[in-house]
């Protein structure tokens, strides 16, 4: 069976045969699979706008409430599954996360991949297959997404503010790491704002005066700030949305956690990167910088003498980045062990610098 056509910005289109029963749109968040699976949703229900809105009676969304999908709303999803098509010749069930069906939510929605109603296609989105039992994977039509180019990403970003240099948007496009939406946030101007003040706790840490302190509140205020404004757009999305109030909580509550889980992750990767610049700086691969639009002052501080502990540094912020996404801990305090830690690092350098 021909999976359906995925564009470059997400777009989907069904193939001239019938679609397959079950898909799995899997692969790193942030690279249009939601998009692409509301955008095939949309085509095999007739092109309806009320797709785009969640809001078609033959449109079905399944999303996490918390952290894990439970087998009560799997079980909820499979009574209506079960129903007949209201207006359209199909019904489609999105299910996004499915990355966190838990074991019993999992074994139930297995029983619908092996024996579905001829008319329902489901459409399982996870940003990684790994949680996955093999017998859900093996019943679906498997289509991944990968990270996008740097030039398919500057290209977008010249689209959406031509006003930009090239120098700009290459600079978006490589801290964006091959992911639209992080490239879309970057344009932002609240975003570009929290970005500077990033970079500034970055280069803090090889100054005179340094406070890890303050630098650890920096990643922590913007992560509030994002997950402030996903609430609120996810607020104005609900409205006009059937949700019980608990529903509409839950979908809020999530949205948050997720927005600032995401920001303080996308925090310590540019963090990193940025002391990866350091050392390209100081071996005079400018070429080769991710921070393009930065290269002045990276020419400035990527010296010999910080070579070894820019290394350190990046080496540092990798790890701290695995344990927050292994293990739940506290920002402020991990943030704040980190930046200890990076200044350590440059201990020997920051006399000699200053």
């Amino acid at each position: 069976m021909a999976p359906p056509h995925q564009g470059r910005a997400g777009s989907a289109r069904p193939s001239g045969l019938e679609p397959a029963h079950a898909y799995l749109f899997h692969g790193p968040a942030g690279v249009g699979k939601r998009a692409t699976a509301l955008a095939f949703a949309s085509a095999l229900l007739s092109e309806d706008p009320r797709v785009e809105r969640r809001s078609h009676p033959d449109l079905y969304v399944l999303e996490p409430l918390g952290d894990q999908i439970r087998i009560d709303a799997v079980r909820e999803m499979r009574r209506d599954l079960h129903m007949r098509p209201f207006e359209a010749q199909r019904r489609v069930y999105l299910v996004f996360g499915a990355h966190l069906l838990n074991d019993e939510a999992a074994d139930a929605l297995l029983k619908d991949l092996e024996e579905p109603p001829d008319y329902a296609v489901i459409v399982l989105v996870a940003d990684e297959v790994g949680p996955l039992p093999e017998t859900i994977r093996s019943r679906c039509q498997a289509i991944p997404f990968r990270r996008l180019s740097e030039r398919a990403v500057r290209a977008e970003v010249l689209a959406r503010a031509p006003e930009l240099s090239e120098q700009e948007a290459t600079s978006i496009a490589r801290v964006a790491s091959g992911r639209l939406d992080r490239a879309e946030r970057l344009l932002d101007p609240a975003s570009a704002k929290r970005r500077s003040a990033l970079l500034e706790s970055a280069r803090s840490v090889y100054a005179p005066e340094f406070d890890a302190a303050a630098a650890a509140r920096t990643l922590v205020e913007a992560s509030r700030e994002r997950a402030a404004e996903a609430k609120e757009r996810e607020e104005a999305a609900l409205e006009g949305l059937d949700l019980t109030a608990r529903e509409a909580e839950q979908r809020v509550k999530r949205a948050g956690r997720g927005a600032e889980r995401e920001e303080l992750l996308a925090s310590l990767e540019e963090l990193a990167s940025w002391y990866r610049d350091l050392v390209a700086a100081a071996a005079g691969a400018e070429k080769a910088l991710v921070h393009i639009d930065r290269a002045e002052e990276l020419q400035e501080d990527g010296t010999l003498e910080r070579l070894e502990g820019a290394e350190r540094a990046a080496e540092l912020v990798r790890e701290t980045w695995r344990r927050f996404e292994e293990f739940q801990l506290s920002p402020a305090l991990a943030l704040e062990a980190l930046f200890v830690q990076l200044r350590r690092a440059f201990a020997g350098s920051i006399t000699v610098a200053a």
